[in-house]
Formats: structure tokens, C-alpha cells, sequence
């Protein structure tokens, strides 16, 4: 199997079968955003366009971030720490980051692609197995230099070969990783360190997050494996 590592600038011309992944922390947030009884995630670029559609979506919600915090007039922000706090059941819910969802949407010729973080990955693995893939790209949302979205990139690959690894050098990457550094810090409360943990619970969900295109929008649904 041949894997290919690209970044945000250049995921356009990826295509087969794409794995999008934001480890901290909107395919993190995503996934327990599903637990919580989501039925449903957008994957929008912009705050307006988020807004807008939330207005014309029945028992629709925004959550997601600009700079780490949500705009106004988001009802969550791009934290696991509080998604769980609510009960999702039968919302559809409109995902805008900076980085996770315009990975998604940058990424127009992908024949497959899903969205993945630690907490989702065997189940992602197991989804991608059954397509008798031979090439996977993964776009690190975060780019080369912020290791968490690498360490669970080489996770994945690692894992995809049959390699045993072992689960907690690629933890601690992610807690040393620079988007950790704010969560971390007890001076800024608005990033909680319990998100970190959250983000690094591996293999939590027994569901993939393979998105589709529908309608010109980009539909992020929760499938069991």
C-alpha cells in the first residue's frame, strides 16, 4: 500500500481515497459531537456561509472556531470538552475551522474521503480495508510542522501495514505538539486541558466519518463498522 502525505495547500489535487485529519480538535470534536446524537455534519470554509446555512436547515446548529474560539453567533465552539455537555440528539449540526473542514473542502477531486482523529481510527482503518484500497492520502490539516496530525497520520500507516506500535509515543507527540500549548496553559481557561485528553483517547468510536457530497454541501455522517 503506498501512502501519500499532503498539506492544505496542495490537497486539491489529491485524489482515490483521501483521509482528512485534524486530531486537535475538530475530527476530535466531530466524533463526540456523533456520540452525543448528532445525524448529521456540514463541512462549510466560512463563518457567513455556516450562518447561512444554519438558517435555512431544520434543528440545525454551528459550532467550530476562528482562531480557536467560536464567532459570534456559533452555538458551540471546536471543543470536546463542551459538546459533551449537550444533548445532540436528532440535530444537524455546521462545522467551520480553520483547518479540519477546509481540508475537506480543499480536497475536490477525492474519490473517497473521510475525516479522522485517534478516537476514530480503527474504525477508519476498518472502513478503508474494505475498499481494497492500494494508495491513501492523508492531509495534515495542521500542516508538517504541528505533529499532532502527523503523529496520527503515521499511526494510521503504521497500523494499516500491520506494524505494532505502541499507542503512547504518539500521545505524547500530540501533548507536545505546538496547538497543545494553549490547552495546557491554566492562564488560558478558554482552551481546556481536558480537550487534549479527549483528543487522545484512541479508538473511542466504533463509527468512521466519510464524507459525501450532496447538494453542492459536504455531509459528514457517522458509520459504524
Amino acid at each position: 500500500m503506498k501512502f501519500n502525505y499532503t498539506t492544505l495547500d496542495n490537497c486539491e489535487s489529491a485524489k482515490g481515497i483521501v483521509l482528512i485529519i485534524d486530531v486537535l480538535r475538530a475530527f476530535s470534536t466531530a466524533a463526540y459531537a456523533f456520540s452525543r446524537g448528532a445525524k448529521k455534519i456540514y463541512l462549510v470554509s466560512e463563518v457567513q456561509e455556516a450562518l447561512d446555512l444554519k438558517s435555512k436547515t431544520k434543528n440545525a446548529k454551528v459550532m467550530g472556531e476562528v482562531g480557536g474560539l467560536p464567532p459570534e453567533g456559533f452555538d458551540f465552539g471546536n471543543s470536546p470538552t463542551q459538546i459533551l455537555e449537550h444533548d445532540l440528539a436528532d440535530i444537524t449540526l455546521i462545522q467551520r475551522t480553520s483547518a479540519g473542514t477546509q481540508g475537506a473542502v480543499r480536497s475536490k477531486n477525492a474519490d473517497v474521503m473521510l475525516a479522522t482523529s485517534f478516537v476514530v481510527a480503527q474504525a477508519t482503518i476498518n472502513y478503508v480495508l474494505k475498499l481494497n484500497a492500494n494508495e491513501i492520502t492523508f492531509v495534515i490539516t495542521g500542516g508538517m510542522n504541528n505533529d499532532e496530525d502527523v503523529a496520527c497520520a503515521e499511526f494510521l500507516e503504521k497500523q494499516f501495514t500491520g506494524e505494532v506500535v505502541e499507542a503512547q509515543s504518539f500521545i505524547k507527540r500530540v501533548y507536545q505538539s505546538r496547538d497543545a500549548v494553549q490547552h495546557l496553559d491554566p492562564n488560558q481557561p478558554k482552551f481546556p486541558e481536558t480537550d487534549v485528553d479527549y483528543c487522545t483517547r484512541i479508538n473511542t468510536f466504533d463509527f468512521a466519518m466519510p464524507i459525501t457530497r450532496k447538494n453542492n454541501l459536504l455531509v459528514m455522517q457517522a458509520i459504524k463498522i
